[in-house]
Formats: C-alpha cells, structure tokens, sequence
C-alpha cells in the first residue's frame, strides 16, 4: 500500500503543489454551505476549502474570509460569479484578506479581472465547460481550470464529465485542470488523475457532512435520495429559456413546471408582456435554496445535488471523507499493481 499511496501522491501533486494542500481535492462552492465552517473543516483535513461568495457584498464577504481565517490556517479559496455587480470590489477583498485563491464562475471572466486576481497575489481559477473556452482561458491568464459535468449538482452545463475529460484533458497540459461532477468515490478520481488530471472537486458529499450547516431535513433528503432523484430543471418552450439547475425533484420542481405553464398561456392570451412572463419564471426560485438549505424546507426549496448523492449513505465529518476517498484511492492504484505484477 506504501507504493500505491506515493502513486497516488505523484498523480496528483501538481494539484496539490497548486493549490497548497495535502490532497488535491477542493469542495465545491455551495451557495449558503459552503461557508466558514465547511470551508475550514475542508482545509483542516488536508483538503481545499472554497467559500461560496453568491450574491454577497463585498462587506458580507470580507467577513465571511476572516471568520473562516479564524478557523483554519490553511490555504483556502473564494469563488466569485463573474456577472456579480461589484466583482471588482469582491477581489479587491480577497486580495486585501491575502486570500491564496479566486476562482471565476458563471461566465468568462476578463483579462482584466485575471489581472487585477493575479497582481494582487492570488492565483486565478477559471470552469472550462469545452476544450476551446479552456485554451481561451489560459491564453487570458487562468492558472487552473475545473471541468465540471453535467452530473454536478446546481447550474451545470449541458456535457457530462466522462466527455469533458476525453475533450480536454489530453490537449491542455500547461495548467492544472480539476475535474468535477458526480464524484463520490477515491477510485473514480484515480481513473481521470491518470487521464491527466491534477485533482478532484466534490460537493454534493460534502453538504451532507457533520460540519455542514445545512438543515438536517436538507441532510436527510440526501441519505434518502438515489442517483435517478437529482434531475435538472426543465424548460418548456424555447422562448422562454430556463437555466438549467440540477437538484432533487420534489413538490417545488413539480411547481415549477405548473408556473411556467400557466405563464406561457397567460403570455399566449396577451395578458402579460414576454418580458414580464420571463421575470415570473426566473423569479419563481427566489429564495428557493436558503428555504431548503437554511429553514429545512425540502419540499418547496431548492434541494441542489448531484447525481453522486445516491453514494451518500450517512453524515460523516469531513475528514474521515477526506480519508476514505484516499483510502479508496490507494485500493485502486494497489489493485491495478498487483494485477499488473501478476501477469509480469
């Protein structure tokens, strides 16, 4: 087993040596989860922690950063969406709190925003969800990139991560790229570390842990929950285009589809503009994930999950996680030798 974990420590210690931790594993921005108490759980246990910025003020982040610099000393990152309308003054925080890492979600960030991440001393992480926006990225300054399938919980993309990591992982070697999406098991990370990943993210496995504040109904969904539960949201005419979100079907989602039908039809008689109908469907999940994370509302909130979550069988802490995907890691590389050295 000695020789399957220093295997395992090879694999990924480009992602390790980027992004400052034991194991490169980092968890993913959980909007209202992933806050000061994951995050440093996370980091303490010799992963990455990364701190869901969402729709905070710079005011709200700046203290978030320092409540969860409290916690741990270890390096953690924030990640910010890039449509934010105080982006710049998000990374202005985090570079004055010395925040090792941003990461750009929800869009292509600028050259401009790379720059102001990279001059302020941080390193900057971009989503890569096709090879060309990849190679875009870098050539823009991006330092790593995470591919993220369409098995991911929350906003996902359209490609699953068994295509994504055939597409991308053998033409961009020049930063680390991170894989992510329906992750649940060490073995599973193993098998894209050798394709050319530098690291795994994971989520959905994370929000289920001890040192999530997530609801207990919320964590409760989740230990019910098969692999088939975690759809995304569904869009009824093309007119009206629905982001796509992944999360459990419950009677919201079910409500969901009966708003934007009764919307359509109030638009098709005229009695409400398209823009207006379009405001009323996007509207519909305001609030939607605190109810379901925050006051435990499973039924009527947003329960965001992945598809892994039919692996998530009980709450555990966040390091013995951490160590089983390792162990699991290490039984994999251990079994691929020993059959190996027996047909040697």
């Amino acid at each position: 087993m000695t020789d399957a974990r220093e295997t395992l420590n090879r694999l990924w210690k480009p992602g390790c040596d980027f992004l400052g931790s034991e194991v490169a594993i980092l968890g993913g921005a959980m909007s209202w989860v992933s806050e000061r108490n994951l995050v440093s759980a996370i980091s303490n246990a010799g992963g990455f922690g990364v701190i869901a910025c969402g729709a905070m003020t710079p005011e709200r982040l700046e203290e978030e950063i320092v409540a969860t610099q409290a916690l741990t000393k270890r390096p953690f990152g924030v990640n910010l969406i890039t449509m934010h309308p105080e982006l710049e003054r998000l990374v202005d925080v985090c570079v004055a709190h010395k925040v090792s890492h941003v990461v750009l979600a929800g869009g292509v960030p600028t050259s401009a925003i790379i720059k102001r991440v990279r001059d302020g001393g941080a390193r900057a992480i971009g989503f890569a969800p096709a090879l060309a926006l990849g190679k875009r990225l870098v050539k823009l300054g991006i330092e790593a990139l995470i591919i993220e399938g369409s098995e991911a919980g929350g906003h996902v993309g359209p490609v699953s991560l068994t295509v994504l990591a055939q597409e991308i992982l053998p033409h961009i070697k020049d930063v680390p790229v991170f894989v992510a999406g329906g992750l649940g098991r060490g073995d599973a990370i193993v098998s894209y570390l050798e394709q050319g990943a530098s690291g795994a993210q994971l989520g959905t496995i994370f929000a289920a842990s001890e040192e999530s504040i997530a609801h207990e109904n919320f964590k409760k969904a989740f230990l019910r929950a098969n692999a088939r539960d975690a759809v995304t949201s569904v869009q009824l005419d093309e007119q009206f285009p629905v982001i796509p979100v992944r999360g459990l079907a419950n009677a919201g989602s079910r409500g969901f589809l009966k708003h934007q039908a009764e919307t359509i039809r109030t638009f098709q008689s005229g009695g409400v503009s398209k823009e207006d109908a379009q405001l009323s469907i996007e509207h519909f999940w305001a609030g939607a994930l605190r109810r379901a994370v925050i006051e435990g509302d499973v039924e009527n909130g947003s329960v965001m999950a992945g598809q892994s979550v039919g692996m998530v069988k009980e709450v555990r802490p966040v390091s013995e996680i951490i160590a089983t995907l390792v162990e699991q890691a290490v039984e994999a590389i251990a079994k691929r030798e020993d059959r190996v050295h027996a047909s040697a």
